[in-house]
């Protein structure tokens, strides 16, 4: 796997990590309901060009396996195609965020235990809860540093 920052946001491309996402969403965010899903989804792309810095994990073949945004030293976003989840490719994506970025910062919903987990491996601990997500459903965040 190749990690690079995404230097042309194309439609072709965002597309192709909108997929990535929403699979990624599915198989992790067991909490959220088709149709919220479907409602978070619409703005995504738009996430995806706005955020500062957007880093792919590319396989052999060019085609994004994964990605993780950041803006600041906060990480905003981090999703893998639900094949490669397992396999060190988040560790990999993260630690390029964290060398090159200086990450630091993050959130992740409480009710995604294998995030929280995945973060507190990575050396991250909460030092905040919300009751609600920053679009204010009733999604708790849990804010982490490392």
């Amino acid at each position: 796997m190749r990690i690079a920052e995404l230097e042309a946001r194309t439609p072709e491309r965002i597309a192709r990590l909108v997929e990535i996402w929403e699979k990624s969403v599915r198989a992790t965010h067991l909490f959220l309901s088709a149709g919220e899903i479907e409602a978070i989804k619409a703005y995504v792309p738009q996430a995806l060009k706005e955020v500062p810095h957007l880093v792919t994990a590319e396989e052999e073949r060019g085609l994004p396996a994964g990605f993780m945004g950041i803006g600041g030293q906060r990480l905003e976003m981090l999703f893998l195609s639900p094949e490669e989840r397992g396999k060190g490719l988040g560790r990999k994506l993260l630690q390029y965020g964290m060398d090159r970025y200086q990450v630091g910062e993050l959130a992740v919903n409480e009710q995604n235990p294998q995030a929280r987990g995945f973060y507190e491996r990575m050396g991250f601990h909460v030092y905040k809860r919300t009751e609600t997500d920053e679009q204010g459903g009733p999604y708790p965040l849990l804010y982490m540093k490392l």
